[in-house]
């Protein structure tokens, strides 16, 4: 959707940012129907659950591109909680295969999904697009889920091996009482909405102010993609052992790239190696979110696991809210980095005081373990 705002407010008639509002849709139903889902699905075959979601996630779209602007709006939150249904499972499925101190490293090959969509399919899509108008892109999103389905009919067992008997509700709900757990949810909702308020006004930055070609445009949003591919992959690496580092460095060049954009984005030559890298720095931080929120909430991932994909989409869905009353304002399109790295800063802290936390908890179970601890 990011990648052809101004063709769908053009044909559906509204406003650039009442388009934006689709996102926020979506976001929103990822927002609401991703924790309720996990609940809802814990007793469910894992195969059942991701093909039950993708089918809901396909007939949504499909119903949404055959309406008004207002049914579109309605089926992006359908198709929202479709797709946190989805992720939910699948994250569990990944930590369900591995060791937990390869937590990290699995929840990245999930994640390294999205990064693959925003390499070939959101360019893919926008460019689709261009020749076939907008509704083309997502047309060709309903055929890819549609072998989705059929991709987990053939690949994945009906009946779960290896799965802990009496998944527990009041289990689950306890993890969500953990402080720590909400720190995590803090620093992935403010870094997200960092780096996606500049992605989704990306495509209409590089229209309107670096004037460049719209054919042009979905080349640009690739390498978005390409540096999340490699951000995902070294943050993959480093998570398990030093998590902390991956969010430090993400959060912090997010602020920085975010005020260099301010710039860039006037000039061709600068601008393509800023979005590489804000796409870099932005999913080093992913596999680190996850395998902290699998180290905290390690008895009861589930649950915790679909929050953190709601935590994820509120960051992307305030992102169009917060454009919008800069927007309103006639504040240049450029004010959305501003923001961006506004957003981005308090997370800094959020992070040095979880990497405490974790310090102190080490410690006190390093002492529990020695049985001659020193003494002064």
């Amino acid at each position: 959707m990011a990648g052809v705002l101004p063709a769908v407010a053009a044909d559906l008639d509204v406003t650039l940012s009442s388009a934006g509002f689709l996102i926020t849709a979506f976001a929103l139903g990822v927002v609401i129907g991703g924790p309720p889902f996990a609940v809802l699905s814990l007793h469910w075959p894992r195969r059942t659950a991701l093909v039950a979601t993708q089918g809901l996630f396909a007939a949504s779209i499909a119903v949404g591109l055959l309406g008004n602007y207002q049914v579109l709006l309605l089926t992006r939150v359908v198709s929202g909680i479709a797709y946190a249904g989805f992720f939910a499972v699948a994250s569990v499925t990944a930590i369900s295969l591995v060791t937990p101190d390869r937590n990290a490293r699995a929840s990245g090959v999930v994640v390294s999904g999205l990064s693959v969509a925003m390499v070939a399919g959101g360019p893919a899509g926008t460019l689709l697009s261009h020749f076939t108008q907008w509704r083309g892109g997502f047309w060709a999103v309903v055929a890819l889920t549609v072998a989705g389905i059929i991709g987990c009919l053939l690949g994945l067992p009906a009946a779960d091996a290896n799965r802990p008997t009496g998944p527990s509700v009041s289990r689950e709900l306890a993890t969500m009482r953990k402080p720590r757990l909400w720190g995590i949810y803090a620093i992935t909702i403010l870094t997200t909405a960092a780096y996606m308020i500049t992605f989704n006004y990306l495509a209409a930055m590089l229209a309107d102010i670096t004037a460049i070609p719209e054919v042009w445009i979905p080349a640009i949003l690739a390498l978005f993609g390409v540096g999340a591919f490699v951000g995902l992959s070294i943050g993959g690496r480093i998570s398990d052992q030093r998590p902390h580092l991956a969010l430090l460095t993400g959060a912090s060049a997010i602020v920085i790239l975010s005020v260099v954009l301010l710039v860039a984005i006037r000039q061709v030559w600068a601008v393509v190696p800023t979005v590489f890298l804000i796409g870099m720095a932005a999913f080093v931080l992913n596999p680190a979110i996850y395998g902290r929120v699998f180290t905290v909430a390690a008895d009861a991932p589930t649950l915790a696991g679909a929050t953190t994909v709601s935590a994820f989409q509120l960051g992307i869905s305030i992102t169009p809210v917060l454009a919008a009353a800069a927007l309103t304002q006639e504040a240049d399109l450029t004010s959305v980095c501003l923001i961006g790295a506004t957003l981005a800063v308090p997370a800094v802290p959020l992070i040095l005081l979880d990497r405490a936390r974790q310090a102190r908890t080490t410690q006190r179970a390093a002492a529990a373990l020695d049985p001659h601890p020193s003494r002064a």
